[in-house]
């Protein structure tokens, strides 16, 4: 029929000039913040605070001083499970995309929308959460939030995945003055992260999101229906 074909002309029309004014957008957004931005090069060998570490001639820990318990790893030293047990949790697509997921943002707008303007769970990807974590403030702001985004843009350019996955599980806070994702094995479960089970792993994978709130110590109910929801999204 005539007026079907004249709809769907209309809504092709329409959906092109929706992406052209969002194409706009990202560039003017990106001339006007760009002048104020931090330069992402210095993420290339930024070195992050580890405590004082005390140890016996043989090589036993007897004493750590520290505001933050951390214990850097590469990349290669995380678990592949505990890779996909964080990434069911935080970032499904993040080999996919190119550090900003479009329907994580989409979904966070309509939380904005139907919230009051309260921002919700802002639909920062892995990358984004790595521009905010070390070069950003964490106040939940829109403008933070473009900086966010642009800065993730930069860092998908200059880095692999695999540094700026290394970048995350070494620097997130995850509860218990635990910083990284091997300071929170030693102190969840007392031990090293490659031996930690699925489970364990999946508890630790769901800390980034509310690390006073979801870890075991403090909540064991919530961590566990927390760990739950992360296996059933692994085995989905």
């Amino acid at each position: 029929m005539k007026w079907i074909k004249t709809l769907v002309f209309s809504g092709f029309w329409l959906l092109l000039a929706l992406c052209a004014a969002a194409l706009l957008s990202v560039a003017g957004a990106a001339l006007y913040f760009a002048p104020g931005l931090p330069d992402v090069r210095q993420l290339q060998d930024f070195e992050l605070h580890t405590p004082l570490r005390i140890y016996t001639r043989d090589g036993k820990l007897i004493g750590e001083y520290g505001e933050e318990r951390r214990m850097a790893i590469s990349y290669d030293e995380i678990p592949e499970d505990f890779i996909q047990a964080l990434l069911a949790a935080e970032d499904a697509y993040y080999f996919e995309h190119r550090g900003v997921d479009p329907r994580g943002l989409a979904r966070a707008a309509v939380e904005l929308v139907s919230s009051g303007g309260d921002i919700q769970s802002g639909g920062s990807t892995i990358t984004m959460q790595v521009a905010r974590n070390y070069l950003l403030t964490l106040d939940r702001t829109l403008t933070r939030k473009i900086r966010e985004i642009l800065l993730a843009l930069q860092m998908e350019q200059l880095l692999s995945k695999q540094e700026i996955l290394e970048l995350y599980v070494n620097k997130i806070f995850l509860g218990h003055r635990a910083y990284g994702i091997a300071a929170a094995a030693e102190v969840y479960y007392d031990t090293p992260l490659a031996d930690l089970s699925l489970a364990q792993k999946a508890m630790i994978a769901g800390l980034p999101k509310a690390p006073s709130s979801f870890n075991p110590l403090a909540n064991p109910e919530r961590a566990l229906i927390r760990r739950n929801w992360i296996l059933f999204r692994m085995r989905e």
